[in-house]
């Protein structure tokens, strides 16, 4: 599927129209089938989007809230994407607990990723998934080099052992799992994925280029991400 490239001037700008689509989609969504399901990734960009979520008192009841990955840290580590997104959205918003479904990674990737893969059983496809993009075009903890679980019949959530940045034990999603969400959205910023980014268009064989939406798969990106010698799409 092809990618639509959304290059923005900031990333406050940025922000501001993914906050006002994804909630554009929430509504869609439950207009059609009464529940939104929706994918979270970390990082600091995807922070920002949450604690302008929480400013516009996003969510209900009808919303189900999931993790593209975590790492395999203590519940209450700093570092969690699940304790991020919890303290700056999730604990104050009207989307009830029950709800709300943080990778149990402290268990360890094995045991964390048979418990998440039998949540997710029976669950509708995801109707957006927000992902983000490292320098070396891993997305969620599907890492160069490794198993993104790609085939069909790969398994829904993938222990992911020796990741090449701490801590090396995670658990994440699955390409597989990840595709058969309607929407794919990719939020990058800052210089430093500019690489991954010329890599990813020209073709190159990365775990971003292989997650990719139904419906749609679009990156969201700030200006300075963008690569400085591409124009094809600069807006």
């Amino acid at each position: 599927m092809t990618t639509e490239w959304r290059v923005f001037a900031n990333p406050d700008a940025l922000i501001d129209a993914l906050a006002r689509a994804l909630q554009a989609e929430a509504t869609a969504a439950i207009a059609a089938r009464g529940v939104f399901h929706l994918v979270l990734a970390g990082g600091s960009t995807p922070r920002a989007l949450y604690q302008v979520l929480a400013e516009r008192d996003a969510g209900d009841a009808r919303w189900h809230i999931w993790y593209g990955d975590e790492r395999c840290l203590p519940t209450d580590h700093a570092e969690r994407n699940s304790v991020v997104v919890e303290s700056v959205w999730l604990a104050a918003s009207r989307i009830p607990a029950g709800n709300r479904r943080p990778i149990p990674a402290e268990r360890g990737a094995a045991e964390a990723a048979e418990v998440y893969a039998g949540w997710l059983a029976g669950v509708p496809d995801f109707d957006v998934a927000l992902l983000g993009m490292g320098e070396d075009g891993h997305t969620a903890s599907l890492f160069p080099g490794r198993d993104w679980g790609t085939e069909a019949d790969s398994p829904d959530v993938l222990a992911v052992a020796g990741a090449p940045k701490p801590p090396p034990e995670r658990v994440s999603l699955s390409a597989a799992r990840l595709n058969r969400s309607a929407k794919v959205w990719f939020v990058i910023t800052g210089t430093s994925k500019r690489d991954a980014l010329r890599q990813w268009q020209g073709g190159e064989a990365l775990p971003v280029a292989a997650v990719h939406g139904r419906e749609e798969t679009a990156a969201w990106l700030d200006a300075v991400a963008w690569p400085a010698d591409d124009h094809r799409w600069q807006g």
